[in-house]
């Protein structure tokens, strides 16, 4: 019997995140395989409406820490607040969505605990008491199984790899008001400013439609002409890490394994050669279109549909002709 704790993260109106509702869609069919039960923790400066969400989702319990420093994210203060309450909570397993922020927390709350971390898991199998996790490897081409050591395990849970349980709006459970005062040592950094750096609102992980620019654009200019498509399209822009780290863009547009792993409806990918990281972003695309000047590309082997042509004459032309059918 395993005691689960899901770490939901919540979103702008203080409802819970896709992530969150992927992780604890994944812990109530771990709890159901291990006779265990699921609790929630959630961070944040207002936690109510998450709260009753994760009830319906099935968490028997809901931690919330409340308080106005937690409206933006600061990594420390973060590990320090899920600890305290994965102690109080007595969990064996702590899951989280293995997103930008669990990537940053993933490792330190295992340290800070003292137990085992698996990530990009997409699922896990029971044999008796034994359990073992599940994650793709060698950039998506197969699956590994994985046992762990200690008997605590910090869990990150791979983006847009679960299907949603159903919820029950009629459930009840206890929501737990965490007395939680932050410690000055704890807060090492401080927010002065925030700069608008993304070139859309849309978050990469959420975007049902990316329109991805890499190396063979030739400098940022080229993203302005991707930014009118994607609008056009209500999509995002995403970009390759060669586009990232050449500065043509901000490095939150990145997809791929050291970025955003994405599954949009439509991915177009721009001037993008595709390395075997950049695939393993794009894995659950349901729809892949590549415009590149290279006919041996590696993302053309990936692509349903592939155009082998400059994209200085195919994205305006496609702008155009969207702009009399869309607009």
């Amino acid at each position: 019997m395993s005691k689960i704790l899901i770490f939901a993260t919540i979103q702008q109106g203080n409802s819970l995140s896709s992530g969150a509702k992927e992780a604890l869609s994944f812990g109530r069919r771990l709890a159901s395989a291990t006779a265990g039960s699921i609790e929630a923790v959630l961070v944040g400066s207002e936690n109510t409406t998450g709260a009753k969400e994760a009830i319906a989702f099935g968490a028997s319990k809901v931690y919330t820490i409340t308080n106005p420093i937690f409206a933006e994210y600061q990594v420390e203060l973060f590990v320090d607040s899920l600890f305290t309450v994965f102690q109080q909570s007595g969990a064996d397993v702590l899951l989280l969505t293995f997103d930008r922020m669990g990537k940053d927390l993933a490792g330190r709350l295992a340290t800070r605990i003292g137990a085992s971390a698996i990530t990009e898991v997409t699922d896990f199998r029971t044999e008796g008491s034994k359990l073992t996790w599940i994650r793709p490897i060698y950039g998506d081409k197969a699956y590994g199984e994985y046992s762990t050591t200690r008997s605590q395990v910090v869990v990150g849970i791979r983006k847009k790899s679960q299907e949603l349980a159903v919820t029950d709006s009629t459930r009840t459970g206890e929501i737990i008001s965490v007395d939680y005062s932050v410690p000055e040592a704890v807060v090492l950094t401080k927010l002065v400013v925030k700069i608008q750096s993304a070139l859309s609102d849309i978050r990469l992980e959420d975007a049902t439609i990316i329109v991805a620019g890499g190396r063979g654009l030739g400098g940022p200019e080229g993203f302005q002409e991707l930014q009118s498509l994607a609008e056009l399209l209500g999509g995002t822009i995403g970009a390759s890490r060669a586009a990232c780290d050449a500065g043509w863009v901000p490095s939150n547009l990145q997809v791929g394994q050291t970025g955003a792993v994405v599954a949009p409806d439509l991915y177009i990918a721009i001037g993008i050669s595709g390395a075997s990281q950049h695939l393993a972003g794009i894995t659950s695309a349901k729809t892949v279109v590549a415009i590149n000047t290279d006919s041996e590309a590696p993302i053309f082997k990936r692509a349903n549909l592939g155009v082998i042509a400059d994209y200085k004459t195919v994205i305006p032309a496609l702008t155009e002709k969207l702009k009399k059918v869309l607009v």
